[in-house]
């Protein structure tokens, strides 16, 4: 990856200790940052040519000087990231060997090989693996003993071939040839002998479809569709559905192929005219139906839950049939939104439509309907269960005899199974709790919980993902027949001591197959012994939640997080995250590499503003449109109330923000230019009324939900309120700025960082403005997919670039 060419150059040297700083006050007369002390900038900063560019909206006209960057083939754009790039290298020059150290840290706390759990589906056991001293995972297969019945008859037959590992992927042999890697999705047929997945070799996320035979292991002729975004297999194995995107990158047309036919076109099955829309195909659990979705929402960067504004029309087609072609479920409604699954020819129906009157329902969240699959023309739903009070339905999945709900419970994330099939004559409205549901034992309520493998529809054991800042990811089995659990890993992280044990390595590992039953008189004891399984990293480190006020008096959930022996109040430095758009939470699950930052005293904090996900699904509304100031307004309360409350260095809280959530910080640094010493920007959404006029732009006309659609007046003017490019102020100081950009990043524009930075460089105090830096990836994507060494690097120069600003 050519933006860290400097890294990787140092990655080979010896790992030395860190250099000490001898700071120097330099700062212009003008300048009123009194925290800016470090030496003066080795070389002067970039000046980016200005060329003269008048846009004009709603009669409203003004100066854009930095326009000719969207050209990204201009030779003088390329020339402009080089010289940035060359900059940032000799601003960062004396944290060589800080970089080094760090680097050092983040890789002693990996095992040398990481693995996940085998999952059992069909005749096979399924896991991915990092070899040792590999940037990247496998993904392989092993045939399993442990079945009975048919499944033991195809293992007699191949008993040679049991224990022998077939390897069906390897993302390091793709990035040794191209440089760069991003698989998008895998898919295995139905009867396990063809894999088919997308992979994007340049970052600009046009993935090219691949079907490998793997009885063969070769890849088919003719396979490789470019613009595949989702995949579905039909039930014969040979039949498999994708959709294409256009040159916009939405999704709008579902396409089917057929293994080894003699036709050389594929088959259109689907396509949505409608700009405002994205299709999207999936199969249900038990495979029997592909199930088209379109709607006003593709799945965000941050998380798969269900958005709450997006509206939704809903085609199936028989897997077990397909050539009966595609059947619609309902038509399309504002706002309104269906999931489908499949148990035993009824539909369960994950919704938020209208009840009718003499039904009661908030509106907020879901709650499930079932009917008959042959019933579907006549919309005539049933069995409707509402989640009960302070209950929030937010997903669902399904199995032979059990039923799985993601729910938000009074404020937390819960998750639950309710055993199938349901009384199909009872009329009543039923509520979560008159199913007797089992509420999965959780380790506490600050847990973030993601469906792990599990593929197996016949499966009765159902494999979650548990983590959070202070406990290393947890993947537990939950026996939803028996209801009992069984840990069956978690994350090593070596080189990690508590207060009153010193671990060389954390590892908790449990077999696959250890089961407690709950039959016996013990079953209690045995389920307290799993608990205190669960261990995580709560002696040495704090993680609190909070709630501060925002302006206008809400309430806004924070989370903090320090090092119990490291940490001082009021003296450390902090560093605020946030993100708060598209409707989802906040990522806050284990990360070893902050812990570099921990155990030098840092407060890291992480702030739910609205506009992202939180308990009440209105949340999202509060913070999105005409409402999106709030984030901005909270995240700045946020940051206010950590130092107002003595939680850190008032000189020394910095923040961070990735993609949309560079809106928050970057408007936040405009209206507070003096709250932040020090800000990362990756990938950074900063000229968002540029961005959002242009609909030729990827992306653009799907964001006009979440942010409002600037060709409308009223939402131009409020958008210009807050857009950050358009009110950096006039020769004020700023804070000291990492941003951070890939040149083939078709979400958000490369030039939406390098206009920012030349505009800084422009516009505010010269001597803070020498203090901000652009590193380009010039050949990556939004999603910048290093290898885990790679990440480690990104994350070492990025807390070298925070303790070199936040040193004194």
């Amino acid at each position: 990856m050519a933006a860290f060419g400097a890294l990787l150059r140092f990655s080979r040297r010896t790992l030395l200790l860190p250099q000490q700083f001898s700071p120097v006050v330099f700062f212009s007369s003008f300048c009123k940052n009194k925290y800016h002390y470090f030496p003066p900038p080795i070389q002067t900063p970039p000046a980016a040519k200005r060329i003269p560019f008048t846009a004009t909206a709603h009669g409203i006209t003004w100066q854009d000087p930095y326009h000719w960057m969207s050209n990204t083939n201009d030779p003088d754009f390329i020339s402009y990231l080089q010289q940035e790039i060359s900059y940032a290298e000799a601003f960062m020059q004396d944290t060589q060997g800080l970089q080094s150290t760090l680097y050092a840290e983040m890789v002693s706390r990996m095992p040398s090989k990481i693995s996940t759990p085998p999952e059992r589906w069909g005749p096979w056991l399924y896991y991915q693996y990092i070899p040792e001293g590999k940037e990247y995972p496998v993904l392989c297969r092993k045939l399993s003993t442990g079945r009975k019945g048919w499944v033991n008859t195809i293992v007699n037959s191949f008993r040679e071939e049991i224990g022998r590992e077939q390897i069906l992927l390897d993302w390091n042999d793709i990035a040794e040839q191209y440089g760069y890697v991003h698989v998008g999705i895998c898919r295995i047929s139905p009867d396990h002998n063809y894999l088919a997945y997308t992979l994007d070799t340049t970052g600009d996320e046009q993935f090219l479809l691949q079907i490998k035979d793997l009885q063969s292991d070769l890849i088919l002729p003719n396979s490789g569709v470019e613009g595949v975004v989702s995949l579905a297999w039909a039930q014969d194995s040979h039949t498999l559905f994708y959709t294409l995107s256009n040159k916009n990158q939405r999704p709008y047309r579902v396409m089917c192929t057929k293994l080894g036919s003699i036709s050389v076109d594929d088959v259109t099955i689907f396509t949505e005219n409608d700009s405002n829309f994205c299709v999207d195909i999936t199969s249900t659990k038990d495979g029997k139906f592909i199930t088209v979705n379109s709607n006003s929402r593709t799945s965000s960067e941050e998380g798969t839950y269900p958005l709450q504004f997006s509206s939704f029309m809903v085609y199936f087609i028989n897997s077990m049939d397909p050539e009966t072609g595609l059947q619609r479920f309902c038509r399309r409604v504002s706002g309104v939104q269906y999931f489908l699954e499949h148990h035993y020819g009824f539909f369960y129906i994950l919704t938020n439509a209208p009840m009718r009157d003499d039904k009661k329902f908030s509106g907020n969240g879901y709650y499930l309907a079932r009917c008959r699959v042959e019933d579907v023309q006549l919309a005539n739903f049933q069995n409707i269960i509402m989640p009960g009070d302070d209950i929030y339905v937010e997903d669902m999945d399904i199995f032979n005899g059990h039923l799985v709900l993601f729910l938000n419970k009074d404020g937390s994330p819960s998750i639950c199974s309710i055993d199938l099939p349901i009384d199909t004559n009872c009329k009543k409205l039923l509520e979560i709790n008159d199913l007797s549901p089992w509420f999965f034992p959780l380790p506490s309520k600050m847990c973030t919980i993601a469906p792990g493998s599990s593929h197996e529809f016949m499966n009765s054991v159902y494999r979650v993902v548990l983590s959070s800042p202070v406990m290393p990811d947890l993947i537990v089995d939950y026996d939803m027949s028996r209801k009992v659990f069984s840990i069956v890993q978690q994350e090593e992280v070596t080189n990690i001591s508590t207060r009153s044990i010193e671990y060389s390595s954390l590892n908790y590992n449990h077999s696959s197959d250890k089961s407690i039953d709950s039959s016996n008189g013990n079953d209690g004891d045995a389920q307290d012994n799993e608990i205190r399984g669960w261990r995580d990293l709560s002696e040495k480190y704090s993680c609190e939640e909070k709630e501060y006020f925002s302006h206008d008096g809400v309430r806004i959930p924070l989370t903090i997080l320090f090092s119990r022996s490291a940490y001082q109040k009021g003296q450390s430095p902090g560093l605020l995250h946030g993100y708060g758009a598209y409707g989802e939470v906040l990522e806050k699950c284990w990360c070893p590499d902050r812990l570099s930052l921990l155990d030098r005293g840092w407060l890291l904090a992480f702030a739910d503003v609205r506009g992202g996900g939180g308990s009440d699904p209105s949340w999202h509304k509060s913070g999105c449109g005409f409402n999106k100031l709030n984030s901005i307004y909270d995240f700045v309360s946020c940051g206010k109330y950590l130092i107002d409350q003595g939680l850190v260095h008032k000189g020394k809280l910095g923040a961070v923000g990735i993609s949309a959530g560079c809106l928050l910080v970057g408007a936040s640094i405009n209206m507070h230019p003096g709250l932040f010493r020090a800000a990362i920007l990756k990938v950074p959404f900063l000229d968002i009324i540029n961005t959002l006029l242009d609909p030729c732009l990827p992306l653009t006309t799907l964001d006009y939900e979440e942010f409002g659609n600037p060709h409308i007046q009223s939402y131009f003017e409020y958008i210009l309120k807050y857009s950050p490019y358009d009110n950096i102020p006039q020769g004020e100081c700023c804070p000291s700025m990492l941003v951070s950009a890939s040149f083939n990043d078709s979400r958000v524009g490369v030039w939406e960082a390098a206009k920012w930075v030349a505009k800084i460089r422009d516009t505010a105090c010269s001597s803070c403005s020498s203090s901000v830096i652009l590193q380009t990836n010039m050949s990556g994507g939004h999603f910048r997919e290093g290898g885990r060494f790679a990440q480690c690097l990104e994350a070492a120069y990025e807390y070298a670039f925070l303790m070199k600003i936040m040193q004194k």
